[in-house]
């Protein structure tokens, strides 16, 4: 292991930025640097500190000493006296572990699926030997058995694994612009391997593709606005509650059972109301027409393209759930209709209108859960009323505090009358019983709009459930570290930030299944992947790069003395590290990182491929 800079320059000044790097030899003489740890700008007795700790103690000398390895069969040369260790090479034994049996199921479902065949045409070797249909297997069984960045696959994950075993390669295979680069290759080949995977899916699963489930959502990036028009990152409704931040929309279409047909990125400033046509259009091109049912939820589908639905030929039949302000319109003609059981814990009422037919559906289920949620909101939306009328405050900070609390509790503040004095800092609040009453009714309940009249309400309702499940799986999959952009400092070939492929999209049944054959793990399996988070944690993104005061050793073969370890310097404090990243962002040049669409396999494919067998026996 070395250290080794990378220079910037920024505001007509030079910066070094410092890595430990870890050169590895693989086959045919190539060497591929490995980033051990992301140091940032240190100063000289930092860099002297972190340059003994990448070397050897010795207890009896008591200094760092740079030891080079030899076998015992030979003499130590004279240049090398002082600092040679000689080695038994016939008593050493290798010890490192590896997942094996994970690795190999992945890489059988991914040849079950024909992906092997798919990309064998596609993805050619490059002149230099990069074979780029291993790289992508690597990625898509990474994502399977382990999602992460493509970062920590090459720091990380693939020494863990047996993939380099089961593909015949070496560490070369994950050099770490080589995996961004694969990305790139594979987007342009979206559209075939959609299509070559509902031809595997329909083969080995009879799966129909009649119900389609389209939703969308949106990751946010903590990065300053772009200057290219034509990046995608934009402001724009955040379901993530970051109004202040740049993002980007994801739209994704699946059937029930969690197969995916289609998915698009989207600028962050795209309406919900205006993605619909263009994914029909999509679909229609790609698949052919057929009668198909889409479901949707409120939002998505317009009055005109709800109309071209139903004149298209055939016509597209869909079931998309509806505003609360039209059940206020319908509620005189559906009191007057009975509930219909269509399951245990579940009435409906059919309400026909022209050439559609409204469903008003309750669950008890939601009912209970919704109840407890409002009234959770509201108990703290009145004490917190209660607190503010008992301060002694300025008018305007009246007014911040009670717009703060308006803001954590929106729906409770509904149900509050809330009167500030026109002169002074009082007011009054009192609770508005009319609409808590009109709120109590409506809680737990649906109305739902389709086309399909002949259809039974228990299916119906199904269907509408598992789009439920969709928006479910969307906020348990696409965690931060899923979709948040996998920046490597030393990327000097390509600084843009890339998204990466959704990790997929199930269904929560399916979910759970996943959680209880992958992620399961004991306790100290656990440990061992928080001990290897660590070792991730010091990597900071280019734009918030911080010096790390305390150089503590990534590998130590002897325990480090207790006079070294006493002269460590501790960690700044957090308040000081958060100044100074702020002062350093502040007098930096904006953020000239771009969003390009990437894509790789979802590793849903192998994922569907194994619960069907568990279906199956």
């Amino acid at each position: 292991m070395f250290l080794r800079f990378n220079r910037r320059f920024k505001d007509g000044k030079e910066h070094r930025y410092w890595n430990i790097v870890e050169s590895k030899r693989c086959a045919g003489g190539k060497v591929v640097q490995r980033q051990v740890l992301y140091l940032g700008e240190i100063n000289d007795s930092q860099r002297e500190a972190w340059c003994r700790v990448i070397e050897a103690f010795d207890e009896g000398a008591g200094r760092h000493t740079q030891l080079a390895l030899f076998p015992a069969d030979r003499a130590v040369p004279e240049h090398a006296q002082g600092y040679g260790v000689q080695v038994r090479l016939e008593a050493m034994e290798l010890h490192r572990p590896r997942q094996w049996g994970a690795c190999w199921l992945a890489c059988q479902l991914y040849e079950q699926l024909e992906l092997d065949r798919f990309w064998a045409r596609r993805l050619p070797d490059s002149r230099e030997g990069t074979c780029w249909q291993h790289i992508l297997q690597t990625l898509v069984c990474y994502r399977l058995i382990d999602p992460g960045s493509e970062w920590r696959l090459h720091r990380l994950w693939f020494e863990q694994s047996a993939m380099a075993d089961l593909l015949g390669a070496d560490y070369g295979l994950v050099e770490k612009n080589a995996l961004y680069r694969c990305l790139d290759k594979v987007l342009s080949h979206k559209a075939e391997l959609f299509s070559h995977l509902r031809q595997r899916w329909q083969d080995l699963f009879g799966a129909g593709f009649e119900v389609l489930l389209y939703d969308l959502t949106s990751t946010y990036f903590e990065s300053a606005p772009p200057d290219d028009e034509a990046d995608k990152r934009r402001y724009g409704y955040s379901r993530d509650k970051r109004g202040d931040c740049v993002q980007v929309i994801i739209a994704l279409i699946v059937t029930p059972e969690g197969f995916p047909l289609a998915y698009e990125v989207l600028p962050g400033n795209t309406a919900d109301c205006t993605t619909l046509r263009a994914f029909l259009r999509k679909i229609e091109a790609q698949y052919g027409k057929a009668d198909r049912i889409w479901v949707m939820d409120r939002g998505i589908p317009t009055e005109q393209v709800l109309a071209e639905m139903r004149q298209a030929d055939p016509p597209i039949s869909y079931l998309v759930g509806t505003p609360k302000g039209r059940l206020s319109k319908l509620e005189k003609a559906l009191l007057v209709l009975p509930w219909q059981a269509v399951r245990e814990g579940v009435d409906v009422k059919l309400l026909p209108q022209e050439q559609e037919l409204y469903v008003l559906a309750q669950s008890r289920a939601r009912i209970h859960k919704e109840r407890a949620m409002r009234r959770r909101k509201l108990k703290w939306l009145w004490a917190r009323l209660g607190q503010i009328s008992a301060m002694d405050l300025e008018r305007e900070e009246l007014l911040m505090k009670l717009g703060a609390a308006r803001a954590k509790a929106r729906a409770a503040w509904r149900l509050v009358d809330v009167e500030v004095a026109a002169e002074g800092a009082t007011f009054s609040f009192a609770l508005n019983r009319k609409k808590l009453r009109q709120a109590r009714q409506r809680e737990g309940r649906y109305l739902l709009r389709t086309n399909l009249c002949g259809k039974e309400p228990a299916q119906l309702w199904q269907f509408y459930i598992q789009l439920v499940e969709v928006e479910a799986a969307f906020k348990t999959l696409i965690g931060r570290s899923a979709t948040t952009p996998d920046l490597s400092p030393t990327r000097a070939a390509h600084r843009g930030s890339h998204l990466r492929r959704l990790p997929g999209l199930l269904s929560s049944r399916y979910a759970a299944c996943t959680a209880q054959a992958i992620g399961a793990r004991s306790h100290s399996q656990g440990r061992a992947r928080q001990a290897g988070r660590r070792a991730n944690a010091r990597r900071t993104l280019p734009d918030h790069r911080c010096s790390h005061s305390d150089p503590e050793p990534l590998y130590r073969a002897q325990r480090r003395p207790k006079a070294l370890a006493q002269a460590a310097q501790p960690r700044p404090a957090a308040a000081a590290t958060a100044a100074y990243h702020r002062t350093r962002k502040a007098h930096s040049r904006p953020n000239q990182r771009h969003v390009v669409e990437t894509s790789a396999p979802d590793p849903l494919i192998p994922l569907t491929f194994l619960f069907q067998l568990r279906k199956w026996g």
